[in-house]
């Protein structure tokens, strides 16, 4: 074990601090996910690598609001992935909607790899895909008010297991959970949201992961890096260590696990609006 020198008034050594490790997942998740133990270089090589261990039955979180943010090159990646091997299926996913149109998450449950959706607004515009395995009883739905979803997952970043909302009281969506009376107000106690794997749309990133995000595509990613055992992000433009101004970092690079550039990422908007099928 090393040792550092203290004052000489004290005891002439003390042992050092173990180094923290770079990355997020904990230790036993970190070996079931065929992960390296440090993994000092987050840099991926291609998107399509960057989404190769996330695994059948995942619960995955997907960062955007709408088209903002939404990291449409890493979902495509893994749509790829699962029309080449099956794989992965049975998934979980966490975003504001249900997708629209046929790309991103809309083209995923399309292809029958999400078995249950955890949202906000799953009746948006051009949510067909949704909307027909639905009604034929081939996906489930947990439908969560929007700010609730948001502190659901920020709740599990911060390590705060459940807290009181007022929001849903009286409602089907408050049924058969715990409520209680604060200062003559009847509150429902909701519980953190946590993921096995996160993906996420920064705009610069250093090769430590530290991120920022162009405007509004600051909205469920920052909370959902946090969230999650393990944070793949794709970003627009990567630098070198102290490209970024610390005061301008959102994202800490301690919940980015690995990094994939895309310099000329695709819009949401702009491919619904084209007609665009994945």
């Amino acid at each position: 074990m090393s040792t550092l020198p203290v004052d000489k008034g004290l005891a002439p050594l003390i042992p050092a601090a173990p180094a923290a490790s770079i990355a997020y997942v904990p230790r036993e998740r970190r070996a079931a996910l065929s992960m390296p133990e440090h993994p000092m270089n987050k840099i991926s090589p291609s998107v399509a690598d960057a989404v190769a261990i996330i695994p059948d039955e995942a619960q995955l979180m997907i960062g955007g609001f709408g088209g903002s943010g939404a990291p449409i090159e890493l979902i495509h990646a893994l749509i790829d992935r699962f029309r080449s091997t099956g794989s992965p299926s049975n998934l979980t996913v966490i975003n504001n909607n249900a997708g629209n149109g046929s790309i991103g998450i809309a083209a995923m449950i399309k292809a029958g790899m999400v078995a249950k959706m955890i949202c906000s607004f799953p009746r948006s515009s051009n949510a067909e895909a949704f909307n027909e395995k639905y009604l034929s009883g081939q996906i489930k739905l947990e439908l969560v008010p929007q700010g609730t979803l948001a502190e659901r997952i920020r709740a599990a970043g911060a390590g705060i297991p459940a807290f009181f909302t007022p929001s849903s009281f009286g409602t089907e969506l408050a049924k058969g959970k715990p409520t209680e009376e604060f200062d003559g107000k009847m509150y429902v106690r909701e519980r953190w949201l946590r993921a096995d794997f996160a993906l996420i749309k920064g705009q610069l990133s250093d090769s430590f992961g530290n991120l920022t995000y162009r405007l509004a595509g600051r909205n469920f990613n920052p909370l959902m890096a946090m969230a999650a055992d393990v944070t793949i992000a794709q970003v627009s433009s990567l630098g070198a260590p102290g490209s970024i101004d610390p005061e301008h970092v959102i994202t800490p690079g301690i919940f980015v696990d690995t990094l994939v550039e895309v310099p000329e990422p695709q819009q949401e908007e702009v491919l619904v609006r084209s007609g665009a099928v994945y």
